[in-house]
């Protein structure tokens, strides 16, 4: 870590002993260790825990809405009396209570009632009552809504502020989460502070420079965090929403800037310890090179560069590299690991499916072995027998390159010399198997040499937080002779002109995909769509050779089909989104992905780039059931008209969000509480300068404001 530097006249934020974080979760009137362990599984350990515990929505309860102006889809607060209340017999018993005021009437609808509820719920009864205005068979109606009995005046004062809606866990309701965190409010008011981590040269450099879209650190951070635990009834939902606001913003800004610092720390820790420098020996590489069929583009050079300078040094390498599919990352990949061989060096290969790990075993392969380079190969299909050969090669550091899924970092697995790691599409492995596999060097004292590749390009924006801890190389060419692939978006009532057009493709010597998809279902209802489909295909083009490949088929008959259709014996190819990445069939030039509207854009980006390899001219038929939802036209437009990853990648972000884009939810690295990548992409450069002035002038800090905001998720970075 760097020393701090001398002569800042900014006085030195320090924890102050008062501080809410020492303060225990059971000092609060009802935590008992019941409670207490519900709040520690949503990761709150002490008071100051509970004051970043922030609302995910708000309601507005601070006034009543007239009946006769609710709109669907509304969430809306009601006042009148009941008068009708009677309980309905159909395909659900329900409890159906018909609720009015000066302006009209509306249904409550229960379908799970007690006697005690339907008792207290009688004509005459007056009620508020807050829900979800939706469609009922008569009109609107609002189903369980909450509900409050009047009697007299009491109980009928508004809330004065918005109410905030928590995340929780199962036996933690929101009005107890609301109690217990109004008393840390209290505290905070009162005996205790929560500490201001960011030092007062940044908060006065910030508001300096402040952009056209306001200085993020306007509020004080207490101000912020009372502001966004109870807003005040002036402030319209649509604001907050946006995360526009100022006290969102100071938020904001400083989680972007936690989750940098731990990045960058973990990248400084990492350059601390030693790895092999592996310089250039003028043997493997420029053989392979000069044996390619083709030249390397101007992009594949440039990024070789930069990881050869990487392996040369002392410090271990930690490079991603980005390409869009087809931009030719294996190759420059091959050219990393043999650079780590011809210095005496194992490489191990991770992939995430069997598919892309044996593409890239049979690629590897054959490029690799006239040089003399003996290539493993280690998944879990192997038969007991080949596994234990591929171990000895292993473990003799005769088998010098190896790849393979997670089978790479089992405990019976054991390397020589580890030197290299590289991991294709990192984002889609667990953290603890990444962590596992860079803990396989046979050297504690040294640390392998790390590459990551991926085909889902990550915007600038996100890059910036998401890998700050790694040097980024960018593959922005496509190889020559490759044309681009033209989509078409068609409702899947022309069904019959896609299987025609198939038809005619495969007449004319092309090759196919058919793609079936289906959202947040199991693999096995994904197979079995894969497998009605082909039989259906099957009935309706009986001259085609058409083969199956779903993730339930056995390795070997997966690898089989597939060779079939390398090698033209196949026409027609049903699959699920087992072919997303790693197959390479030149002479395909159309697919169509059924259900497409269930897709994010980076998977059907990727399930594209499985068309257009060759010189031929491509076309991927995006085939969706109507009617499109609003996000859903404008993701397939986005597909029909651009075929750049990199635009791809940034409307993906707009969309769906950084943690669904890298796909690293679980991790809790890109799970933001408040901030958000794509709206807050303007406060990005101010956090990326201030995290190195708090890494050289205010070390004490960083731990402080990473406990804050990551807890101990950190550790999930130290991959």
């Amino acid at each position: 870590m760097p020393a701090p530097t001398s002569g800042s006249n900014s006085p030195t934020p320090s924890v102050s002993s008062r501080s809410l974080e020492r303060v225990p979760l059971t000092s609060l009137r009802g935590v008992g260790p019941g409670i207490e362990k519900k709040l520690q599984n949503l990761g709150i350990n002490n008071v100051q825990d509970l004051l970043f515990h922030l609302p995910f929505r708000y309601q507005d309860r601070t006034r009543i809405n007239d009946i006769r102006s609710v709109r669907f889809g509304e969430h809306v607060q009601l006042q009148g009396e009941l008068v009708a209340s009677k309980v309905l017999f159909g395909k659900r018993r329900s409890l159906q209570c018909t609720l009015k005021d000066d302006t009209g009437f509306i249904n409550l609808r229960f379908f799970f009632f007690t006697p005690a509820q339907q008792k207290s719920l009688q004509t005459g009864v007056r009620l508020r009552c807050y829900g979800e205005v939706r469609r009922g068979s008569a009109g609107y109606e609002i189903y369980h809504p909450e509900y409050r009995i009047l009697s007299g005046d009491h109980g009928t004062e508004l809330e004065d502020t918005l109410t905030p809606i928590y995340p929780s866990t199962e036996g933690l309701q929101q009005a107890r989460l609301r109690s217990i965190i109004d008393q840390a409010l209290a505290r905070m008011d009162s005996l205790h502070q929560v500490n201001e981590y960011l030092p007062e040269e940044i908060r006065r450099k910030v508001a300096a420079g402040q952009s056209t879209q306001g200085n993020p650190l306007s509020m004080t951070l207490g101000d912020a965090i009372r502001f966004l635990h109870h807003p005040p009834e002036n402030v319209t939902l649509e604001l907050l929403e946006s995360g526009q606001h100022p006290a969102q913003q100071r938020l904001a800004f400083e989680e972007l800037l936690s989750h940098r610092l731990c990045m960058r720390r973990l990248r400084l820790a990492s350059n601390s310890r030693p790895a092999a420098p592996m310089p250039a020996r003028h043997t493997l590489v420029e053989k392979f090179s000069a044996a390619l069929p083709f030249s390397l583009t101007g992009a594949q050079q440039r990024a070789f560069g930069e990881i050869a300078r990487d392996m040369a040094d002392a410090a271990p390498m930690l490079r991603l590299v980005q390409g869009d599919v087809g931009s030719g990352k294996t190759v420059v990949a091959a050219m990393a690991a043999l650079r780590a061989v011809e210095n005496k060096f194992q490489v191990a290969i991770m992939a995430p499916t069997e598919i892309l790990a044996e593409q890239h075993f049979m690629n590897f392969s054959h490029w690799l072995e006239p040089l003399g380079v003996e290539v493993g190969w280690l998944s879990g299909k192997l038969t007991a027998a080949q596994r234990k050969k591929q171990l000895e090669g292993i473990g003799s550091g005769t088998t010098r390159i190896v790849v393979g899924t997670h089978a790479l970092f089992q405990e019976s697995v054991s390397y020589a010399d580890l030197g290299l790691i590289i991991i294709d599409e990192q984002h889609r492995f667990g953290v603890h198997q990444r962590m596992a596999l860079k803990e396989k060097s046979a050297s504690k004292s040294r640390e392998p040499h790390q590459l990551v590749m991926t085909a889902t390009p990550i915007p600038r924006t996100l890059a910036m937080s998401a890998y700050a801890d790694l040097d980024c190389s960018v593959i922005d060419e496509l190889p020559p002779g490759r044309t681009p692939v033209q989509t078409l978006v068609v409702g899947d009532e022309r069904r019959d002109e896609v299987i025609s057009r198939i038809h005619s493709a495969c007449e004319q010597g092309n090759q196919v995909y058919w793609v079936c998809t289906l959202i947040e279902e199991s693999e096995s209802l994904q197979c079995q769509a894969a497998e009605a489909t082909a039989a259906m295909m099957r009935e309706q083009l009986p001259e085609l050779r058409i083969g199956l490949v779903h993730g339930r088929m056995k390795g070997k008959e997966k690898a089989v089909v597939m060779e079939q259709f390398k090698a033209g014996d196949l026409q027609l190819l049903v699959a699920t989104t087992v072919i997303e990445v790693g197959v390479d069939v030149p002479n395909a030039s159309l697919m169509v992905i059924e259900n497409s509207e269930r897709l994010g854009l980076a998977q059907l980006h990727q399930l594209r780039g499985r068309v257009g390899r060759g010189s031929k001219r491509s076309y991927c038929i995006l085939l969706y059931q109507g009617p499109l939802s609003e996000t859903g036209k404008h993701r397939l437009a986005v597909m029909r008209e651009s075929n750049d990853g990199f635009h791809i990648a940034e409307k993906d972000l707009e969309i769906r969000g950084p943690g669904q884009v890298l796909g690293t939810q679980q991790t809790g690295l890109m799970s933001f509480r408040v901030a958000d990548i794509s709206r807050d992409a303007y406060l990005l450069e101010d956090v990326r300068r201030y995290s190195e002035l708090i890494l050289s002038a205010y070390p004490q800090l960083v731990d402080p404001l990473v406990n804050r905001w990551l807890g101990r998720r950190e550790d999930y970075g130290r991959v």
